[in-house]
């Protein structure tokens, strides 16, 4: 995973490398490797080369940002491709998830910057 700290002060914006799908079986594998990041500052997981993610994706998610707000700190995610922003959308999550933040990635305009209806 490739990490870009944007202020030293603000939030740590994570790359989560060679993965492409959250899926069941992969999906403990990012919380391991996030769970300390999440706990000891504000994260922000980009997504950008995430096609895919299942219920055990989602769950590794919300997992992330309870830890996160445990800590008194944030997670969010963005620059979600479209099937996972409209995913996040069906279950209700992207209004929790989805980082306000654009420009994040090379995205000229982020997935999440339309609605779900």
């Amino acid at each position: 995973m490739n990490s870009t700290l944007l202020h030293p002060s603000s939030m740590l914006v994570i790359e989560p490398g060679d993965l492409h799908e959250i899926v069941r079986g992969q999906e403990h594998v990012l919380v391991e490797r996030l769970r300390p990041l999440v706990e000891s500052q504000s994260t922000t997981l980009d997504l950008a080369r995430v096609e895919r993610i299942d219920a055990a994706g989602i769950a590794a998610l919300i997992s992330l940002y309870g830890c996160a707000q445990q800590a008194g700190h944030s997670f969010n995610v963005a620059n979600a491709t479209h099937h996972v922003a409209d995913i996040l959308a069906i279950v209700g999550l992207d209004r929790i998830l989805l980082s306000p933040c654009a420009g994040l990635g090379s995205q000229p305009e982020p997935a999440f910057a339309r609605t779900a209806a």
